[in-house]
Order: structure tokens, then sequence, then C-alpha cells
């Protein structure tokens, strides 16, 4: 029984980081839908509020899938370097997963807010282009969900 609710929350955790992604990548389209004039690094457009929406929503469901896969992994703390060289191999990539899960999240979350918010405006705006911000949090949603799937499995395992 409890191993067939670690698969499932395995299943819960990826489908959140992918329909993250995918939102995260949806709108980026409906961004680039929008009319824009661009001369190398300055742009000037009209903000999306779909890309808008979509951005926010994939920020949301990448920090649930974090919160989740943390929550559910447990606490796996290791204070010192002579902790971590005497731990078990799978409680060390337990900890090296779980601060990539940060890293991640803090870079995918970052792009993905900047991106939402460059379409918060009420009117066209110009200033130095924000060309990418929201395929990129998507791209990294996605990296995000397998370093939470592993850190689930090895923190689980140990």
């Amino acid at each position: 029984m409890a191993r067939a609710a670690g698969i499932f929350l395995c299943f819960l955790i990826v489908i959140m980081d992918v329909a993250a992604g995918i939102l995260g990548i949806e709108a980026e389209i409906a961004q680039n839908k929008e009319k824009h004039l661009r001369l190398w690094i300055f742009e000037c457009r009209e903000p999306s509020h779909q890309a808008f929406m979509l951005g926010l929503g994939a920020a949301l469901l990448l920090g649930l899938a974090h919160v989740l896969a943390n929550l559910l992994g447990g606490c796996n703390c290791i204070c010192s370097q002579d902790e971590l060289q005497k731990a078990s191999p799978n409680r060390q990539i337990s900890v090296a997963c779980l601060i990539l899960t940060w890293i991640v999240l803090a870079v995918g979350l970052s792009t993905l807010v900047i991106g939402a918010m460059s379409n918060n405006k009420s009117g066209g705006s110009c200033g130095l282009s924000h060309h990418h911000f929201l395929s990129i949090g998507g791209i990294l949603c996605f990296v995000h969900g397998l370093f939470s799937v592993a850190y689930y499995v090895s923190a689980t395992a140990t």
C-alpha cells in the first residue's frame, strides 16, 4: 500500500511540473502573438492578459509541486561536511537532489514571475526585452519534476 502511494505521489509531482511547464510554454506563445517592435535588445510591445494568467498559473503549479515534494520527502538535515561524507550514498543523493530542486525552483519561479509580470501592464511598454522568460521557466519546470522525483525516491529509500 505504501509503495502504491509513493508511486501515485511521484506521478502527481511529475504531472504538476509537466502542467506547469506546458503552461509556461503556452504563455510564451500567447505573448508572442501580441504586436511588438524589436530593435536589438529594446522592445516595444502590447501586454497579453492570457500570457499573464498562464505564467502565474505555471508559477503556482511549480510552487505547489515543490512544496508537495519537500513535505513528502521529509527533513534531510546534514549540517557539516563530515556528516555528508559519513552519510549513505542514498542520503548524499537525496541532499544533492534537494539542493538542486531549490536552485531550479528559484531560477524557474523567478523567470516565470518576470515573464508574467511583464504582461501585467495595462498599456504597451518599451524597454529591455523580456524575451523567452516564460519558455525558460516552463522548461525549468520539467527539470524540477525530474529532480523532485529523484529527491523523493532517494529520501524515502534512506
